[in-house]
C-alpha cells in the first residue's frame, strides 16, 4: 500500500510539475463531461412526466434542462480534449527531460550492461505513452466514480431494489481486472523476446551490418528467426485475448439478466401506479448504460493500474539512480587534486561485474607515475578495458583501493573527478550535431571558440577534417538530417579523438583502442604525438593511458603493462620486457611476423 500511495503521489506530482493549471482543468472537464449523461436522463424524465401529466411548464423545464445539459456536455467534451492535448504535450516534455537527466545522471554503466536491468529500462521506455499524462487515468477514474454514484442515486430514488442493478456489473468489473493483469504479465514476459525481435529487424535493415548480411546471405536466416519469434509472441497474445473475450462475454450475460429484471420491476411499479412513465424512461436510459458505465469505470481503474505500474517502474529507475549516486557519494568529500605529485596507485584491486561470479581483476597492484605514458596490452577478455572503467569510475572496485597520490579516489566526487579526465574509446559515439558541437562537447565552455576546436583537432591528427567538410565546423553531420553529411568510420573516430583533446590539462587521458579503425602507421604517428604531448605536459603531471592491440604502437610508452587472466603479468618499458623474454616478447614477435 505504501508503494501504491507513493506511485499515485508521483503520478499527480508529474502532472502538476508539468502544468498545474491544466491538471486541475482536466479533472473539472472530465467530471463535467461524464456527469452530463445521467443528468440528461434526469431531464428526459422531467420532460416525459410533464408531457404525460399534461403539465406544460414541467415539460418545458425538462426540455430546457435537456438542451442545457446536452450543450454543457458538448462544451465540456471540447474543452476536455483541448486541455488534455496541451497537458499531454507539456507532461511529455517535462518527463522526457527528467528521464534524460535521470538516466544520464547515473554514475556507472551497470544499467547499460546487465540484461535484467536492460529489460527494466526497456519497459520504462516502452511505457512512455502511459507516462505521457499520468493524471489522465486518475481524473477519468474520479469522473467515472462520480458518474456511477449519480446513476446509483437516481435509480435508488425510483426504488431501492433498482440500486442493486450495478451489482450485476461486478462480473464485468472482475473480468476487466483479470484481463488487464493478464495483459500486463504478458507484456513483462515478452519484453526480452521483444528486444530480440527488434534487434533481428535492425540487423537486416541497418547500415552497420549491411555488408555481412549480404556477403553471408543472412537475410533469410535472420528474417526466419524473427518470423518464428513473432509467431510465438502473437500466439501468446491471441490466447490471452481469447480468454479475455470469454470472460467479458460471461460478465455481459450476467448483467443482461440483471437489466431484464430491473425493467420488469419498474414496469410492474408503473402498472401499479407506484412509478411514473418518466421513471420507466429513466430506468431504461440509465439501466441500459449501467453495464457500459461499469465497464468504463473498470477501464479507468485498469488504466490507472497500468499507468501506476509504469510509474512504479519509473520509480525503480529513480530509486536505482539515487542508490547508485549514494553508493559513490563520499561521506567526507575532498576536492580532486590540481596536479599529481607522484601518480595513481591501484592497491590490491579486485573487480567482479555485478550479477556475475567470476572476478575480472584479481588483487592488482599497480603504479601509474605522474607525467608518464602507460600502455596496456593483453589478449581479449584479459581485463584491459575493465581497468579503464575503474579509472573512469564507471564501476567501483569490489576490493582494494585506487589512490591519487595519498588521496583515496572514492573520496573525490565522481563528477569532479571526471571533470579532470579526458577519454577516447573504440566504441565512440557518432554525434550527429554540427561538427563544432561534435568536437566542442569535450569542453562545452569552449564550444564556440574556433581556435580551441582547431587546436583539439590538430592534437588528434585531424587538422585537415574541417577543410573536407562543405561548411567547415558548421557542417551538419549525419544523413538523417537536412543537408547532413555522413563521414567515414575513420573521420568519425577522429572527431571523437578531437573531443578527447578538448580539455587542455586533464590529470588523466584515457585512450582505449581509440584508433582501431586507422591503419598501423597512422595510429603509430598519432600515439607518438600523444606521447610527446604527455611528456611535454609532465610538469602538469598528466598521465596518459593507452590501450591498443598493436604492439608496434605501444612500444613508445614509458611503461607497458601486460594484463593476463585479470592480473598484471608483466610491467616495464619495451626494451626491458623484450629482454625478459616473457609473454610480451612472445606476443610482440608473433605480431611482428604477421606484418612481414
Amino acid at each position: 500500500m505504501k508503494e501504491v500511495l507513493r506511485g499515485l503521489r508521483l503520478m499527480l506530482a508529474i502532472s502538476l510539475g508539468a502544468d498545474a493549471a491544466r491538471t486541475v482543468a482536466a479533472l473539472v472537464t472530465a467530471s463535467g463531461q461524464t456527469l452530463a449523461f445521467p443528468f440528461r436522463a434526469l431531464a428526459l424524465k422531467s420532460l416525459v412526466d410533464g408531457a404525460a401529466a399534461h403539465d406544460g411548464r414541467r415539460a418545458l423545464i425538462g426540455a430546457g434542462a435537456l438542451a442545457a445539459v446536452s450543450l454543457m456536455g458538448r462544451l465540456m467534451t471540447w474543452a476536455s480534449f483541448n486541455v488534455r492535448m496541451r497537458l499531454r504535450e507539456n507532461t511529455q516534455l517535462h518527463l522526457d527531460t527528467h528521464l534524460m537527466a535521470l538516466t544520464a545522471g547515473i554514475p556507472g554503466l551497470e544499467h547499460h550492461e546487465r540484461p535484467d536491468y536492460l529489460d527494466k529500462v526497456e519497459l520504462v521506455r516502452s511505457e512512455r505513452e502511459s507516462l505521457a499524462n499520468p493524471f489522465n487515468p486518475i481524473s477519468w477514474t474520479v469522473a467515472a466514480v462520480a458518474q456511477n454514484a449519480s446513476i446509483l442515486a437516481m435509480l435508488f430514488a425510483v426504488d431501492p431494489l433498482l440500486a442493486m442493478l450495478p451489482l450485476f456489473g461486478i462480473p464485468t468489473l472482475l473480468a476487466r481486472f483479470r484481463n488487464e493483469k493478464a495483459q500486463t504479465d504478458l507484456r513483462e514476459r515478452q519484453t526480452g523476446p521483444g528486444r530480440v525481435r527488434r534487434h533481428l529487424f535492425g540487423l537486416v535493415t541497418s547500415a552497420a551490418a549491411a555488408k555481412e548480411v549480404r556477403i553471408f546471405g543472412l537475410t533469410g536466416v535472420l528474417a526466419g528467426r524473427r518470423r518464428l519469434l513473432t509467431r510465438q509472441l502473437e500466439g501468446d497474445r491471441r490466447a490471452t485475448a481469447r480468454r479475455g473475450h470469454l470472460l467479458n462475454l460471461a460478465g455481459s450475460l450476467v448483467f443482461a439478466a440483471g437489466y431484464l429484471a430491473a425493467l420488469l420491476l419498474v414496469v410492474h411499479l408503473a402498472a401499479g401506479g407506484r412509478a411514473s412513465l418518466g421513471a420507466v424512461v429513466l430506468v431504461m436510459a440509465l439501466g441500459a448504460q449501467v453495464n457500459g458505465q461499469v465497464e468504463v469505470l473498470a477501464d479507468q481503474i485498469a488504466w490507472t493500474v497500468r499507468t501506476h505500474r509504469a510509474v512504479v517502474r519509473f520509480l525503480w529507475l529513480t530509486d536505482y539512480a539515487r542508490d547508485r549516486a549514494a553508493a559513490v557519494t563520499p561521506t567526507r568529500p575532498v576536492a580532486a587534486p590540481a596536479r599529481l605529485e607522484r601518480g595513481i596507485t591501484l592497491r590490491d584491486v579486485s573487480f567482479t561485474y555485478p550479477g556475475t561470479e567470476r572476478p575480472v581483476l584479481k588483487s592488482v597492484d599497480l603504479f601509474l607515475p605522474a607525467g608518464s605514458t602507460v600502455a596496456i596490452v593483453g589478449s581479449n577478455g584479459a581485463g584491459k578495458t575493465t581497468l579503464v572503467k575503474l579509472l573512469c569510475r564507471f564501476y567501483e572496485p569490489t576490493g582494494g583501493a585506487i589512490l591519487l597520490d595519498d588521496l583515496a579516489l572514492r573520496d573525490v566526487p565522481v563528477a569532479e573527478w571526471r571533470a579532470r579526465i579526458a577519454s577516447g574509446f573504440q566504441d565512440f559515439a557518432r554525434l550527429s550535431l554540427l561538427a563544432r558541437e561534435a568536437v566542442g562537447v569535450g569542453d562545452a565552455a569552449r564550444i564556440d571558440t574556433d581556435a580551441d576546436l582547431l587546436g583539439a583537432l590538430e592534437r588528434a591528427g585531424a587538422a585537415e577534417l574541417p577543410g573536407a567538410l562543405p561548411r567547415g565546423l558548421d557542417t551538419q553531420l549525419g544523413r538523417d538530417f537536412k543537408d547532413g553529411v555522413d563521414l567515414s568510420h575513420g573521420q568519425w573516430q577522429k572527431l571523437a579523438l578531437g573531443r578527447a583533446m578538448m580539455r587542455p590539462t586533464p590529470l588523466l587521458l584515457v585512450l582505449d583502442e581509440p584508433t582501431a579503425s586507422l591503419d598501423a602507421p597512422t595510429e603509430h604517428a598519432l600515439f607518438e604525438r600523444f606521447a610527446g604531448a604527455a611528456r611535454a605536459g609532465a610538469a602538469q603531471s598528466a598521465i596518459t593511458v593507452l590501450v591498443s592491440h598493436r604492439f608496434s604502437t605501444v612500444r613508445m610508452a614509458d611503461r607497458i603493462l601486460v594484463v593476463d587472466g585479470g592480473r598484471i603479468a608483466e610491467a616495464g618499458d619495451h626494451a626491458a620486457l623484450m629482454r625478459a623474454g616473457g609473454l610480451y616478447a612472445e606476443l610482440y614477435q608473433l605480431q611482428a611476423r604477421g606484418y612481414r
